[in-house]
């Protein structure tokens, strides 16, 4: 019946509302802040919940084979990494509130924690590996699921090996048919012109980075200089320079936008880790964490290394003024949006 749904029912309340059990409550030492520690990590743990279904959703939307990027599919997937943009950031403010507990209060009932640590919570780790978090890039590879039951260590070995928003989106700036192609020797191109436009906008102290130019744009730098492989390919670099060099044409903007996305669910990222790094050497100093981790040291190396949409990051490294930008052919200007058929 239409009457019968219960506010206190729909959102299971009982349930949620009792699932908080203080250890120093069982164990009859009563620590106060237990509890804000508690709901602030359960909090946590819904907030991931709530990033992996909209993550889930968007890795739906562009494993198709060809997706419209002129159609609401791409709006969609815009607008749900700008809501876990959003959910981040609600995450490094939810450190404002853990701060208010002190030091002694922590005290009061850390040792009752051992050997459980945030350390294992799997659903944050099962979300680095979705958004492209290689385990080869992990900082600690030996230890990151050393923590973990063999349950949660299976669902992050799957996310690994599935394909990661990364992937997808060096697949989907690899078919984006406006982006300008390149052929090798076509010195008439748009990309030899542009490469010759931002040699001349280098000073002196930066001339090494027209080599680092080719290497990204042009060449295959995993075998040519024997770096590790890069996630974006030389075509998707271009694709995605273009998009951020035109990205006032109409038909650019959407695609901006889920790059700029991208950069910033990076960005809330690192400042989530380094918050808690700093939260941590505050209320812990030096002292190892509670699962026997190196506490700071551990966090900090951790927070240097995980950057997963670094390389789009790099690319700023490559534009130029746009009083400079080479003009685009009359044709293309028209497929952008701006020039009325």
């Amino acid at each position: 019946m239409a009457g019968d749904m219960h506010y206190n029912d729909y959102l299971q309340l009982d349930k949620i509302l009792n699932a908080q059990n203080p250890e120093s409550i069982r164990q009859n030492l009563p620590a106060h802040d237990e509890m804000l520690f508690i709901i602030i990590h359960q909090t946590y743990e819904l907030w991931f919940k709530q990033l992996h279904h909209e993550i889930e959703s968007i890795l739906h939307i562009m494993k198709k084979p060809a997706m419209n990027d002129n159609s609401p599919e791409l709006q969609t997937v815009v607008h749900r990494l700008n809501r876990m943009v959003i959910v981040l950031r609600v995450l490094v403010h939810q450190i404002d509130i853990l701060e208010t507990m002190t030091p002694m209060d922590f005290l009061d009932f850390r040792d009752m924690l051992r050997p459980a640590s945030g350390f294992q919570s799997w659903q944050f780790k099962e979300l680095e590996a979705k958004l492209g978090l290689k385990f080869e890039a992990r900082y600690g590879q030996e230890y990151y699921i050393s923590k973990l039951r063999a349950e949660q260590i299976e669902i992050i070995k799957k996310a690994e090996s599935e394909r990661s928003l990364l992937e997808l989106v060096n697949a989907w700036l690899e078919r984006m048919p406006l982006a300008p192609t390149y052929a090798e020797n076509d010195r008439g191109n748009f990309w030899e012109n542009y490469r010759d436009r931002f040699q001349g906008s280098l000073a002196d102290v930066e001339k090494d980075n027209l080599s680092m130019f080719d290497e990204i744009f042009f060449g295959d730098s995993e075998i040519e200089t024997g770096k590790p492989p890069r996630s974006l390919s030389a075509q998707a670099c271009r694709a995605a320079l273009f998009i951020m060099l035109y990205r006032g044409y109409p038909l650019l903007q959407l695609p901006f936008q889920l790059l700029n996305a991208l950069l910033e669910i990076d960005e809330q990222l690192s400042s989530w880790r380094y918050r808690h790094m700093n939260m941590v050497h505050r209320m812990i100093g030096t002292r190892i964490g509670t699962d026997g981790s190196s506490g700071k040291d551990y966090l900090k190396a951790a927070a240097d290394k995980h950057y997963i949409f670094k390389e789009i990051a790099q690319l700023n490294s490559f534009l130029i003024e746009r009083r400079k930008l080479p003009v685009l052919p009359a044709e293309l200007e028209k497929r952008l949006g701006f020039v009325a058929s």
